[in-house]
């Protein structure tokens, strides 16, 4: 079987079209590693809405780097504030920007 150049140029363009894809993909996935600094404002809004209203919250919305002991990651930092005993209390805290997870939660 032999292969004619309309076969090595559909060969060369469909080569082509993939590695493009290919790097498109790439580049998307990388892009998306972190969640959204609002989702992670979420999921602390939830879980201190369940004691008491929340007056004000905020996050920074990029990632900084964070280094506790020998643990390097990139993080959110937010904070917020409610009621508490008619006083007005703020909290700040630290979020794993992969994750989520809350690394530090300080009562000011």
């Amino acid at each position: 079987m032999e292969l004619n150049i309309k076969d090595y140029q559909q060969l060369s363009l469909l080569s082509l079209l993939s590695i493009l894809f290919g790097f498109l993909m790439g580049k998307n996935v990388f892009n998306h590693q972190y969640l959204t600094p609002n989702a992670i404002l979420d999921e602390v809004k939830q879980a201190f809405r369940k004691e008491s209203t929340i007056e004000g919250a905020w996050i920074d919305e990029h990632p900084h780097k964070h280094a506790q002991f020998a643990i390097h990651t990139m993080v959110y930092s937010g904070g917020l504030s409610r009621m508490e005993d008619e006083k007005l209390v703020s909290y700040e805290f630290i979020a794993d920007a992969k994750t989520g997870s809350i690394l530090k939660m300080q009562r000011l």
